[in-house]
Formats: structure tokens, C-alpha cells, sequence
């Protein structure tokens, strides 16, 4: 009932710059908190970023300082701009919900990937 949508992901050379956005769709009755993964070859997936329906945000240490995550509410959108981009920020981004709608509780939603490349 909840569908994930990304976009931006691609090749950039170091210290360059990309914009993630994923944007959820179906029927969402509220949307708790949506985030950003990543997972990298041979790599456990990780938390990079999660934004919740009232504002907090955490980032993984990895990223502070370089990555910004926001939020459009009205368009159940999150956005991640990655800036100053390193050759070990090389992954597959997830986006992922935790989501309501009318009848049910709380489900995660994962998105398909998207990936991010960052060589010279």
C-alpha cells in the first residue's frame, strides 16, 4: 500500500555533489520518520540519515558535516544532498518509511536502490 520512489543517484568524482530524493505514494495516512541507507560491496547496510514527522534527525558519524537530510511533508518526500563526496561514500542508497495508512499500524517500506559512485 506504500510504494517508494528514488532518484539521483549516479557517477560523480570526488568532492563533488549529488541529491537523493524519495518520495512515498499510495495510501499514507502519516508517515513516522523516513531515512536513508547504504549498503557497499561486501559491506553490512547501514543507517546514513532518518528525519521523523516531528524533525529530529541523526546522522551517522561518517557523514555528519557533509550530508543534509530534509523533508516535505505535503509531498511525503525526503531529500539527502551529499556533498563532498568520497570514494568510501560508494554504496547503494536505500530509501526506507515507517509508515501508516488508514487500516494498518506501522509498516517499514523499502525502496529499490539507487546507486552512488564516487571515483575519479
Amino acid at each position: 500500500q506504500v510504494q517508494l520512489v528514488e532518484s539521483g543517484g549516479g557517477l560523480v568524482q570526488p568532492g563533488g555533489s549529488l541529491r537523493l530524493s524519495c518520495a512515498a505514494s499510495g495510501s499514507v495516512f502519516s508517515i513516522d520518520a523516513m531515512g536513508w541507507y547504504r549498503q557497499a560491496p561486501g559491506k553490512q547496510r547501514e543507517l546514513v540519515a532518518y528525519i521523523t514527522s516531528g524533525g529530529s534527525i541523526n546522522y551517522a558519524d561518517s557523514v555528519k558535516g557533509r550530508f543534509t537530510i530534509s523533508r516535505d511533508n505535503a509531498k511525503n518526500t525526503v531529500y539527502l544532498q551529499m556533498n563532498s563526496l568520497k570514494p568510501e561514500d560508494t554504496a547503494v542508497y536505500y530509501c526506507n518509511a515507517d509508515a501508516r495508512t488508514i487500516l494498518t499500524g506501522l509498516i517499514s517500506t523499502w525502496g529499490q536502490g539507487t546507486q552512488v559512485t564516487v571515483s575519479s
